[in-house]
């Protein structure tokens, strides 16, 4: 099938070239000039693992190509994918300038039968809009179906996302877009992924249902894990107590310093705005809302509090990006940190292994109090504290005793709770954690081993 996709940002980029993977002939369009010139010779904008190896197959393969503008692609394809951004706006509701602004551009090249697709988060209601502006703006005669088929795609594992799905979402009005958009995910059906068929109304409120949902998981797992800490339960064994109930699942009960990123920021706030302009507010995602920002501000208090009365504070965080393989920023916690820090009159001196550039850039405003490093060793060189904000896995096994040798004093701040508290204690740290104050109580009170140089 010939498939255009309007946007090459991370939902776009992905849906393009694991799109031309299945065998489709793929064009994907975005006004940016550098960044299209930097596609075509294979230079990814974001880092996603697995996406350079399948985009550079495909490009060389001549099945998924790139263009600054979208008439001559849109006008041999059977099916056109909106993947533009849809940002934030007011009291939490969706800016959808750049989606509607990209219909419009389309709506004129349109062939005589196409199915326009929403692969944007958007509000309930948007492809009722898309519709109604393409029957102002298409071609006279032309059969233009309109539908939402939501991705589900996790940054670090979203090539592994789309080619093995839990489930591909398929909104339409017609049989014909329907029959159009199983055969585009034929290659799914071979491995008998399940495909719910449904309206564009329930398509499009299934992906904010289920980005909700688990945002209030992570909320609820960090509030018990703060009761934890109170009354010496250990929140991990707790939560994979909970986990083994088939019910519940282990998935998004690990605790830490709270949700961010692209999307579930963005859409608990998009979800709880429809439901405050349908009448029908939403509790319980507004309640993990602030959940989520009282768990970064409680970090906070404990890193200051660590600190006390040092003059002159330096602080190493290590982790940028929201979470671990992706070089994402946006609305992560450890950018929180730092912010909060440096405001507080603390020097911020970290590194994470992929989104060093991405931090720099977002807190250009820091000047001198915030400075990358080049590894996680320079970084806590000197440092009264150091902070593991990302989960990933070099992290994991950081040589305690050599960073304990490079800090000017030994505070241990693992939100994440990545490391060890019996390993924090025998080399006499001052280890703070998230839901397993106890486990490092009695780590404490261990006798120290030797340790083998």
């Amino acid at each position: 099938m010939n498939v255009t996709v309007i946007g090459t940002g991370y939902v776009g980029l992905v849906t393009g070239t694991c799109l031309a993977d299945f065998g489709h002939d793929v064009v994907c369009v975005d006004q940016d000039v550098e960044r299209v010139a930097s596609l075509e010779a294979c230079a990814l904008p974001f880092y996603e693992p697995g996406l350079l190896e399948l985009l550079t197959k495909n490009v060389a393969a001549r099945r998924l190509s790139f263009a600054t503008d979208a008439s001559a692609a849109v006008r041999r394809s059977s099916i056109v994918f909106l993947t533009v951004g849809t940002p934030p706006a007011a009291a939490g509701s969706v800016d959808l300038r750049q989606l509607m602004n990209a219909v419009a551009d389309v709506a004129p090249h349109l062939p005589a039968a196409c199915v326009v697709v929403t692969k944007s988060t958007v509000p309930v209601g948007t492809g009722a809009r898309v519709e109604q502006l393409l029957a102002r703006l298409a071609p006279r005669g032309a059969a233009v179906d309109v539908a939402s088929n939501p991705e589900f795609l996790r940054e670090g594992s979203a090539v592994g996302d789309f080619m093995r799905p839990d489930r591909v979402v398929i909104g339409t009005r017609t049989p014909r877009a329907a029959a159009v958009l199983r055969e585009l995910y034929r290659a799914l059906y071979l491995i008998e992924t399940p495909i719910v068929e449904t309206t564009i109304e329930t398509a499009e409120m299934i992906k904010y249902a289920s980005n909700a949902f688990l945002a209030v998981k992570i909320g609820f797992v960090n509030e018990i894990a703060n009761l934890c800490d109170e009354v010496d339960a250990d929140v991990h064994v707790v939560a994979k107590a909970m986990g083994l109930d088939r019910r519940i699942g282990a998935k998004f009960l690990h605790p830490g310093p709270g949700y961010g990123g692209s999307c579930f920021p963005k859409d608990t706030r998009a979800l709880a705005a429809i439901g405050n302009a349908s009448g029908v507010p939403q509790r319980i995602v507004e309640t993990a809302i602030a959940v989520n920002q009282q768990q970064q501000e409680r970090l906070l208090e404990k890193i200051l509090g660590a600190l006390g009365a040092i003059h002159a504070p330096r602080v190493a965080v290590l982790g940028l990006a929201f979470k671990p393989n992706t070089s994402d920023v946006r609305e992560s916690p450890a950018l929180f940190i730092c912010r909060r820090l440096m405001r507080a009159g603390v020097a911020v001196r970290a590194f994470d292994p992929v989104a060093n550039d991405e931090a720099a850039a977002a807190l250009v405003d820091a000047g001198s109090r915030f400075v990358c490093a080049a590894g996680a060793y320079e970084a806590v060189e000197g440092a009264d504290a150091v902070i593991v904000m990302t989960e990933w896995n070099e992290f994991r096994s950081l040589d305690l005793a050599r960073v304990r040798a490079l800090m000017r004093r030994p505070i241990l701040i693992d939100p994440r709770n990545v490391l060890s508290p019996a390993a924090a204690a025998a080399l006499g740290f001052t280890y703070f954690c998230t839901g397993r104050r106890s486990a490092a109580r009695a780590a404490e009170r261990q006798p120290v081993p030797a340790l083998v140089s």
